[in-house]
C-alpha cells in the first residue's frame, strides 16, 4: 500500500465517526489551534487498527512517508494517528531517523503531538544506547535547538526509563533549561524529574534542594508532587 493510499484508508476509517459538535469542543480544548473531526481517542484507535494491520512496516522510509502523509492532513486526529503509527512501529526506526522526527516535531507543533514523539525518540535512543552509549548525545544538541518543542523533547525523552535513566543528563538538562520562562518547558522539567523520582526519590529530592533557587515554582511544584517538602 502506498503512503497516499494509506492516508486515504485512514481518512475513510475515521469519516463514519465524525462528530461536528464534539469537534468544536475538542478544538476549544486545544485553544482553537487545530481543526478536529470529532473522534475521541479510544474510538479513533479502534477505527484505524484494521488499516494498521494491513500495512506491515518493513522499512523506516515507508513508515516515515506514511507519517508525513498523515501529518499533512488538516484535522488533528490525523497527527494523532501518525504518532500512534510511530509508537506501534518504533523498532523499524534507527538513530539516523531521529532528525526526521525532530523536524516533524516542528510542524503543527503543540504538546499533544510533541509528547508522543518524545516517547518514540526515547524508545529509539534507549534501544540504541545498549550497543552505542554515545547516541544519546543527539539530545544534547536538541537541548540547544531554537524550537522550544525540540528542547521539550530533549527534556522528557527519558520519561519511563527508570533505572536506565542517564541521571547526569537529566539533572544537567533541568539546570540548563531552568531559566526559560515558557510554561511548556517549565512543565517538562517538572514532569521529567517527577517521573524519575518514582525510581530515585532521594536523588531527585537532593537535586531539587540544591537547585531550588534556579527552578521556577511550577517546576518545583510538579517535580515534588510525591516527595517530602523541599528544604
Amino acid at each position: 500500500m502506498t503512503p497516499r493510499a494509506f492516508g486515504k484508508e485512514i481518512k475513510a476509517a475515521l469519516a463514519p465517526h465524525a462528530d461536528a459538535e464534539r469537534a468544536l469542543a475538542m478544538s476549544a480544548y486545544m485553544r482553537n489551534h487545530f481543526a478536529f473531526i470529532g473522534v475521541p481517542t479510544p474510538q479513533r484507535r479502534q477505527a484505524v487498527l484494521p488499516v494498521f494491520k494491513r500495512l506491515p512496516m518493513e522499512s523506516a522510509d515507508h513508515l516515515l512517508a506514511c507519517v508525513n502523509v498523515l501529518w499533512s492532513m488538516s484535522e488533528r486526529e490525523f497527527q494523532y494517528v501518525a504518532t500512534d503509527l510511530l509508537a506501534r512501529n518504533w523498532k523499524t526506526l534507527t538513530v539516523t531517523d531521529i532528525p526526521h522526527l525532530l523536524a516533524l516535531a516542528q510542524r503543527s507543533a503543540w504538546w499533544d503531538s510533541i509528547d508522543p514523539l518524545a516517547g518514540v525518540v526515547g524508545d529509539v535512543l534507549k534501544a540504541a544506547r545498549t550497543h552505542t552509549p554515545e547516541v544519546q548525545a543527539a539530545m544534547d544538541a536538541a537541548l540547544q535547538h531554537e524550537s522550544l518543542w525540540v528542547r521539550r523533547i530533549a527534556m522528557i525523552h527519558q520519561v519511563g526509563w527508570r533505572d536506565h535513566t542517564d541521571e547526569e543528563r537529566l539533572f544537567g538538562y533541568a539546570r540548563s533549561l531552568a531559566a526559560e520562562g515558557d510554561f511548556f518547558i517549565r512543565k517538562a522539567i517538572g514532569w521529567a524529574l517527577r517521573d524519575y523520582a518514582w525510581h530515585a526519590p532521594q536523588q531527585v529530592s537532593a537535586f531539587l534542594s540544591a537547585s531550588k533557587d534556579i527552578m521556577s515554582p511550577l517546576t518545583l511544584r510538579e517535580a515534588s508532587k510525591h516527595l517530602p517538602p523541599i528544604r
